[in-house]
């Protein structure tokens, strides 16, 4: 914490704590960490909904792994963690992060993104507008699809 990037605008340690454990369960992917980061302080500034899935499947599940999909209707589920209706940062954070989500935490990269998605590699595709987003969002469903109807690619 006493470290932070020194614009950063959370306002104390458990933010930042919650915002990192949002971090670690988004990506296991290193070098994203810092990126996603970017999107949610992005969207914290704007006033936007965070929209995390791993904060929806945690109110869902309270501590247990959630064995299925997110559902349209998981999304609008009425709980404290789920950032699609909460405005701001959930309730408590909802993992353990690890030192590269919290450093991620602390030290977002400056850039405009105010989106991500799957990429269908492991990774993710990032965008700064919502056409963008909705383009790579297509891109990763028709990955999705063709993996369903061949499983073995």
């Amino acid at each position: 914490w006493a470290e932070r990037a020194p614009d950063l605008q959370l306002k104390s340690p458990e933010e930042l704590l919650k915002l990192a454990s949002i971090i670690e369960k988004e990506t296991g992917v290193s070098g994203e960490k810092p990126l996603i980061s970017s999107v949610f302080i992005n969207r914290l500034q704007r006033k936007m909904r965070l929209q995390s899935d791993p904060t929806v499947s945690y109110g869902l599940s309270l501590n247990k792994a959630l064995k299925r999909r997110l559902t349209k209707s998981d999304l609008a589920s009425p709980h404290k963690w789920n950032t699609y209706i909460i405005k701001g940062l959930p309730k408590t954070p909802i993992a353990n992060p690890g030192f590269q989500a919290l450093f991620a935490a602390a030290h977002p990269k400056k850039t405009d993104y105010l989106y991500f998605v799957a990429d269908g590699g492991g990774g993710h595709n990032f965008a700064k507008t919502l056409d963008a987003h909705n383009r790579n969002v297509r891109k990763y469903r028709n990955i999705i699809r063709k993996l369903q109807k061949n499983p073995t690619q």
